[in-house]
């Protein structure tokens, strides 16, 4: 495998704005988003009030996430590897890194429809806890039906 690594990074960061574009173009058919005039996604999540992580390989941006809070849960808001790199690990070893990074009550919520995604945040959790997590199905004001994992990371 090579080198990969993780960066803290700001919310201006182009590199994380352009990976943020292809994250929300690939989601669009589930979530009914449609560019703006300049042809770009708007996001749903601030970016100055979160922690946000660039995935490099070698010096390449190959993925990112996006770490906030919610009701008393580190939470992933936003996780993306490219499309070419996925089924290789290097998604799990980012979720495993962030997960280390923060000790404490997590949550992870797919929206309906997204099943890589959640068969994805199943293994990824499974393995980092032994599966010592639960998964419940929620109504979310803002997604819909949403799928969440929660477990805590020590």
């Amino acid at each position: 495998m090579n080198k990969s690594s993780i960066t803290e990074t700001s919310d201006s960061c182009p590199l994380l704005h352009q990976l943020l574009q292809s994250y929300e173009a690939e989601f669009s058919p589930l979530t009914g988003k449609q560019p703006g005039p300049d042809g770009n996604y708007m996001l749903d999540v601030d970016l100055t009030l979160t922690e946000n992580h660039l995935y490099l390989l070698e010096d390449t941006p190959i993925g990112f996430c996006i770490k906030g809070e919610t009701d008393g849960h580190h939470d992933i808001l936003e996780f993306y590897i490219q499309p070419e790199l996925r089924s290789n690990g290097r998604g799990e070893q980012l979720a495993h890194e962030i997960f280390s990074k923060h000790k404490g009550p997590w949550q992870v919520r797919q929206i309906e429809g997204a099943h890589k995604a959640r068969n994805f945040w199943r293994r990824a959790i499974h393995n980092y806890t032994g599966g010592l997590y639960s998964e419940a199905q929620l109504h979310d004001p803002y997604w819909g039906p949403v799928t969440r994992q929660r477990f805590t990371s020590l």
